[in-house]
C-alpha cells in the first residue's frame, strides 16, 4: 500500500493542481498492476515523510492488527478517516438468505478491534419522522435533486440530535453520525457550503414547504383548523451583522440588549404543529404582523385566534371582528379587580386551583373573563417581594449617605439618584411617597441647594399587582364557551410558549451567527423543521404513554452506535462487519412504537486477503 501523487490540470482555465491517492501493487495474471483503493482528493496535507508510517497504520486498521509503535495523532486521524472509508467502499449487505457457507466464518477470537463508531439513534427516528411527513417527495415537488434532498434531511436530524450552526452541524456528519451512511451520502466529500446552498434553497420555497408538511401533518393527525394560536419571539446574533437588514435591537426576551437581533412569528393549531413561520426585523412592532400573518394563512371565516397581550391592541381585535375571526387574549387593561363573591373554582391540571367568573361587555359585544390563580399569586407576590426589599433598600442607603461627611448631597443629584432607583423597581415605586428634605432655610449664598434626609412611605395603587396578584382577564367575541372551556382555550397559548423554549433551548435556535438575512432566515427555518419532527416523534410516543421532553428522548437514543467490528481470520485475511449496536430497552421501546427497525442501516460485511 502507498500514497500516489498526481499533477492534473483543469480543462476550464489550464491551471494546476494536485490530486492524492492511495494505491496497492496486486498480481494479475503473473503482471504486477497498480489498484487504487481510495481516491483521496487534493485536500491532504500530511507531510509526505510521514506517508509509509501512515500506510502502514491503514494496514493494521484493516486487517485488526495492533502497532507495536503507536502513530502520532495526526496520522492516527487520517488513518481512522482513510480505513473507514476503504471499508465502506468494499461492504455488501448481509443476506438473510445467504447459505451457512456466507454466515458462518472461522476467526480468531483473541484479536478483534472495533472501527468508526458513529451515533445512529437519533438519526434513525428523525428519517422516519422525514418519511412520516412526506418531506422527500415534498422537496422533490420543489426541485429538490436527490443529493440536495438527503442534505435538507441531515441538516434538520443534525438541529435534532447536536443543535447548532450549519458548520457545527457539519463537524456532527463528517465526524460524529452515521446518517450519512442511512441517507447512502458520504458527507465527507462535501463541503460546509453544500448545506448553506440547501438552506437558501429551503428558504426560497418556505411557503410551500409549509403548506405542504402541514397538509400532511393534518391529515396524518386528523387536524380540525378552529384554533389558531399566534406569537413572537426574537432570538439573538453574535457579532454586529453589518450585511443583514433586518437585524435590529429591539426588547430582547433573552435580556440580549448587547445584541442586534431577529424576530420568529409562528402560527399553530390547537394541537401544537407549526402551521406558518415568518422571519421579522428585531425591532419588529408586534400587532403589526398579524394581519399579513394571517391573511397570506387564509385561515378559515370564523377560526378562533388565540394571543397573548403583546399583540392584541384594539385595533389588532377590530380587523380581526371586521375580518369574521373570534378571538381569546388577555385584556390590556391596567387596573385590576375580582369579585370573590361571584367566582367559582376550577381545577387545572397540575392539581392547582383556579378561581374564575365572567360578565358580558354589551358595548364590544365580548365576554371578560376574570381568573384569580394562587399559584400565579405567590409568584408574583415573590417578584414584588424582591424588588420592594432591593428599592427600600436604595432609598435606606441614600438616606444614611446623606449624613457622612464630605458627601455630595445636592437636592438634584439625590432626586437623579431617586429616578434611578424608581427605574430599576420595575414598576414598584409607584406604590411609594418619597419626600426629600432640604436646607433651603439654612442655605448659604450662592451655595447649591442640599438634600439632607430620605423618606418614604409605602401606599399601595388600588388595581394593581400589589393589591391583586394572581388576576388577570381574558376577553373573547366567542360566545360558544362556558367559563371554563374559555379558560383552557386561552391555556392552549402555553403550549406556544413552550415551543420557542424548545425552539430555543432544544433545537438550537440561538445564537444566529450568520451575516446575510438569508443565511440567518435558513437558520430558523431549519430550526422549526426540526421542531415538526419532533412534534411527529412526541406525538407517536404520547399515544403510547411516552411524554418525555424532545431532551430525554435524545439522551436516551444517542447511545446506539453504528460500529465496525474487524476479525482476523486464516492466513492473514480479515473479515470486517458494520452494524448498530443493541438497543437497550428504551430504545428498543422508542423503535416499536414507530415500527422501526432495531438495526438501523442493517448489517455489512467485507473482506481482505
Amino acid at each position: 500500500m502507498f500514497i500516489r501523487k498526481t499533477a492534473t490540470k483543469k480543462m476550464a482555465d489550464g491551471t494546476h493542481y494536485t490530486t492524492y491517492r492511495i494505491a496497492a501493487n496486486e498480481r494479475i495474471e503473473g503482471k504486477v498492476r497498480q489498484r487504487t483503493l481510495l481516491t483521496i482528493g487534493s485536500d491532504f496535507q500530511l507531510d509526505q515523510s510521514l506517508w509509509p508510517e501512515l500506510c502502514r497504520r491503514i494496514d493494521d486498521l484493516i486487517y485488526g492488527r495492533q502497532s507495536f509503535f503507536p502513530p502520532g495523532q495526526e496520522i492516527e486521524r487520517y488513518a481512522q478517516d482513510f480505513a473507514a472509508r476503504i471499508l465502506a467502499q468494499r461492504t455488501v449487505a448481509i443476506s438473510k438468505t445467504e447459505g451457512d457457507q456466507g454466515k458462518y466464518k472461522e476467526i480468531d477470537i483473541t484479536a478483534v478491534e472495533m472501527l468508526k463508531p458513529r451515533a445512529v439513534g437519533v438519526e434513525h427516528v428523525a428519517m422516519y419522522a422525514a418519511k412520516t411527513l412526506q418531506l422527500p417527495e415534498i422537496l422533490r415537488g420543489a426541485g429538490f435533486s436527490e443529493v440536495q434532498i438527503a442534505t435538507a434531511v441531515a441538516s434538520i436530524a443534525g438541529r435534532m440530535a447536536k443543535p447548532g450552526s450549519e458548520r457545527s452541524t457539519w463537524n456532527w456528519l463528517t465526524k460524529q453520525s452515521a446518517i450519512g451512511e442511512l441517507l447512502n451520502v458520504d458527507f465527507t466529500k462535501k463541503s460546509v457550503m453544500s448545506l448553506h446552498r440547501v438552506s437558501d434553497m429551503l428558504v426560497r420555497n418556505r411557503e410551500q414547504i409549509e403548506a405542504a408538511l402541514f397538509e400532511t401533518i393534518r391529515t396524518l393527525f386528523l387536524l380540525q383548523e378552529t384554533v389558531v394560536l399566534y406569537d413572537l419571539s426574537n432570538v439573538y446574533f453574535e457579532g454586529e451583522m453589518k450585511k443583514n437588514s433586518m437585524a435590529k435591537r429591539g426588547r430582547s426576551k433573552e435580556k440580549r440588549s448587547d445584541a442586534p437581533l431577529l424576530t420568529l412569528g409562528l402560527v399553530l393549531d390547537g394541537d401544537g404543529f407549526i402551521k406558518k413561520s415568518r422571519v421579522f426585523a428585531g425591532n419588529v412592532y408586534e400587532a403589526s404582523t398579524v394581519q399579513d400573518m394571517l391573511k397570506e394563512l387564509e385561515a378559515p371565516k370564523k377560526s378562533l385566534v388565540v394571543m397573548d397581550r403583546g399583540t392584541a391592541t384594539q385595533e389588532v381585535l377590530d380587523w380581526l371582528v371586521s375580518s369574521d375571526y373570534q378571538y381569546v387574549v388577555v385584556s390590556r387593561e391596567k387596573v385590576r379587580t375580582f369579585d370573590m363573591d361571584k367566582a367559582q373554582t376550577i381545577q387545572v391540571s397540575n392539581r392547582q386551583e383556579l378561581k374564575i367568573y365572567s360578565v358580558l361587555h354589551k358595548e364590544k359585544s365580548e365576554t371578560r373573563l376574570y381568573c384569580y390563580s394562587p399559584m400565579r399569586a405567590a409568584k408574583e407576590n415573590g417578584i414584588t417581594e424582591r424588588f420592594t426589599q432591593r428599592f427600600e433598600e436604595g432609598l435606606r442607603k441614600l438616606n444614611e449617605g446623606l449624613s457622612k461627611p464630605r458627601t455630595n448631597k445636592t437636592l438634584e443629584k439625590t432626586q437623579l439618584r431617586i429616578g434611578s432607583l424608581s427605574k430599576q423597581s420595575r414598576g414598584i415605586s409607584q406604590h411609594y411617597r418619597i419626600t426629600v428634605t432640604d436646607n433651603a432655610e439654612t442655605k448659604e449664598p450662592g451655595k447649591p441647594l442640599l438634600a439632607t434626609s430620605v423618606h418614604f412611605e409605602r401606599i399601595p395603587v388600588q388595581g394593581s399587582n400589589v393589591t391583586h396578584p394572581g388576576v388577570y382577564c381574558l376577553r373573547t367575541n366567542s360566545f360558544e364557551f362556558n367559563d371554563e372551556a374559555l379558560w383552557r382555550t386561552y391555556v392552549m397559548l402555553t403550549d406556544l410558549e413552550s415551543v420557542f423554549r424548545t425552539l430555543k433551548s432544544e433545537l438550537g435556535l440561538r445564537p444566529v451567527y450568520h451575516q446575510t438575512a438569508e443565511r440567518a432566515e435558513g437558520h430558523l427555518f431549519i430550526t422549526v423543521l426540526a421542531y415538526q419532527f419532533v412534534q411527529v416523534i412526541r406525538r407517536k410516543l404520547k399515544i403510547h404513554g411516552i411524554h418525555d421532553s424532545w431532551q430525554t428522548i435524545r439522551e436516551t437514543l444517542s447511545t446506539q452506535q453504528r460500529i465496525t467490528q474487524i476479525f482476523q481470520q486464516r492466513h492473514g485475511a480479515a473479515l470486517h462487519v458494520r452494524k448498530a449496536t443493541m438497543p437497550e430497552e428504551d430504545q428498543q421501546k422508542i423503535y416499536t412504537i414507530l415500527n422501526l427497525n432495531h438495526n438501523p442501516g442493517g448489517s455489512l460485511q467485507s473482506s481482505f486477503s
